[in-house]
């Protein structure tokens, strides 16, 4: 009897990884990469907002996005409007009014606080990173995937991603932003109170980004974003000697 309650064990166990092993992570990754800006076409407002301590700095910004290419105009404060990034297939530009011409910049770079040039962009999870471990875990009460993302490419935003996405809804709702040896950078939650529709079928949309970054426990970045609205964004958005003239 004791042997047969052990190959019954094991045949749960085995069944449990046949499971597991059955489960796409990077299809959810790219399903999560689509309440986060990818799309046929996408136009959304986004403020960002440092505060530390008891100091507040404000930046707002229009992002229009299609697929993985994105351009982010600022709006917001008087003295930065017609400055623009632009990114297309993970490259990454600044165009300023009184440039000659754009200037080559990394995602990576610092934009407002915690918050960097590439998170204001479309999110390019399923194309920019590799899975390099998968497993379950939750985020409070909520079931998630728990995927181990390595950059696949030197101009990604970050070298490593810890990255939980709601088995539920598919969204992302909690990363850490490491470097390639391990060591933490930031982390951050997100929130999908907004809403769109996509190929004729309504999707949550992130409304809110809330960024922590361990080297300066008394200063948080937050990202909302509004007005989301599924539109047809033309290619001409996206070409840099367009942008440029």
């Amino acid at each position: 009897m004791k042997m047969l309650r052990n190959l019954l064990g094991l045949g749960v166990l085995l069944v449990a990884s046949v499971a597991a092993a059955d489960v796409d992570g990077m299809a959810i990754i790219r399903e999560a990469d689509l309440s986060r800006g990818n799309s046929e076409g996408v136009v959304w407002d986004v403020k960002v907002e440092e505060a530390t301590g008891s100091k507040k700095t404000v930046g707002e910004y229009q992002v229009s996005g299609k697929g993985y290419n994105s351009l982010v105009e600022f709006t917001a404060p008087a003295n930065t409007k017609g400055r623009k990034l632009l990114m297309v297939e993970r490259n990454m530009w600044f165009i300023r009014p009184g440039l000659s011409r754009p200037v080559p910049i990394s995602p990576r770079q610092r934009l407002l606080g915690s918050a960097a040039n590439g998170d204001l962009a479309s999110t390019n999870y399923g194309g920019a990173y590799v899975i390099e471990k998968m497993a379950e875990a939750k985020v409070g009460e909520k079931d998630c995937y728990l995927f181990d993302l390595k950059a696949a490419t030197n101009n990604a935003t970050y070298d490593r991603i810890r990255y939980w996405v709601a088995k539920d809804s598919t969204v992302g709702v909690k990363a850490e932003f490491l470097t390639s040896s391990g060591k933490l950078l930031k982390s951050a939650t997100f929130e999908y109170d907004n809403q769109a529709e996509f190929q004729g079928k309504a999707r949550k949309f992130i409304s809110k980004m809330v960024i922590h970054d361990p080297a300066a426990t008394d200063s948080v970045t937050t990202l909302s974003f509004r007005n989301v609205r599924a539109t047809p964004v033309p290619d001409s958005k996206f070409n840099l000697n367009l942008i440029a003239r």
